[in-house]
């Protein structure tokens, strides 16, 4: 393993998804290896502070980033920290949590991409944009069952965040090297999580795993539940990957081939089914369900977070090599 620990970043809005995500990642990396930190805890003001003061959650100026950014750096220096708590049940701040880093981080959060110095600490960046109908969804139902709030209470933070989602959390896409969007087959279709497909926009500032298999087989079936094209993004070239929710294991297991070719630490979780660790998702009624998109989103953020391993290694060259 590297000398130092490997950041990922998942920033998106409120109710994105970026928990879910993070679960699944650390189970291919071993819950025993991962930190999680949220940046959502390093707010300025209590709830309370915030309705007083007339700001939200998603303002920058609501948030410590500079303490964000340094702790980042310290963090990917091995340095402990002692990092913040806000209890997002009562709205007020709990005690701070002395952490030390395991040999992976993930930090996801609204912020974590505003700025420069913070961008610089993540190996890996990914960005979560779902529609935001669908977001708006997801927020009702996690906030109503897990928050105690009413669902028009909900609906109208959202209405009054808007703003500050437009100005403050969407840029920070520009920033990600991985774009995750998942949404629905058609337009009002079935939007339980387990039947969205999912568009991954894999841009060339990290090194991604060989996909050109993928291109040549979507090229003899345009409906193939897996496909690999190359788009334009923010005016540059990228390769966007789609996963379809109707994916067989088979499909699946191709694509999972592929990323276990080029990094062997992923075998575990390969073969001819998906791990059952990853992909699963709670549904409507409390059932466990599982995604083949969610999963194999998951398991390709942790190849590239096993490759920063790899790449980060080979940037000590032993002293004799100098001589």
């Amino acid at each position: 393993m590297s000398q130092r620990p490997i950041i990922l970043g998942i920033v998106g809005d409120s109710a994105a998804g970026k928990t879910t995500l993070t679960k699944g990642i650390a189970q291919v990396l071993g819950s025993e290896n991962v930190t999680v930190i949220c940046t959502d805890d390093y707010h300025r003001y209590d709830r309370k502070q915030r309705a007083e003061i007339g700001i939200t959650a998603l303002h920058p100026d609501c948030n410590y980033l500079d303490i964000i950014q340094q702790h980042l750096h310290l963090l990917r220096d091995g340095q402990p920290i002692l990092k913040p708590i806000y209890n997002h049940t009562t709205g007020e701040f709990d005690p701070p949590e002395y952490i030390k880093p395991s040999k992976f981080v993930i930090v996801e959060g609204l912020l974590g991409y505003s700025t420069l110095g913070a961008r610089e600490a993540y190996d890996v960046k990914v960005y979560l944009a779902p529609p935001e109908f669908l977001r708006a969804k997801w927020k009702v139902k996690r906030d109503t069952m897990k928050r105690g709030y009413k669902p028009e209470q909900v609906l109208a933070e959202i209405e009054k965040r808007e703003p500050d989602s437009e100005a403050f959390i969407r840029p920070q896409r520009q920033w990600a090297d991985v774009v995750v969007s998942f949404y629905p087959p058609s337009e009002g279709s079935e939007e339980d999580a387990s039947h969205l497909n999912v568009r991954l926009v894999l841009r060339p500032t990290i090194p991604h795993p060989d996909l050109l298999k993928v291109i040549d087989e979507s090229a003899e079936d345009s409906t193939s539940a897996i496909r690999l094209e190359l788009e334009r993004d923010m005016g540059k070239p990228v390769d966007v990957l789609e996963i379809d929710n109707h994916a067989t294991a088979e499909q699946v297991n191709k694509l999972e081939r592929i990323l276990c070719h080029e990094m062997p630490d992923l075998l575990p979780y390969c073969g001819l089914q998906i791990n059952p660790e990853i992909g699963k998702l709670v549904g409507t009624t409390g059932e466990t369900l599982q995604s083949y998109p969610l999963a194999i989103t998951q398991l390709l953020i942790a190849y590239h977070m096993l490759k920063a391993v790899h790449l980060d290694s080979t940037k000590t060259v032993p002293q004799s090599a100098l001589s």
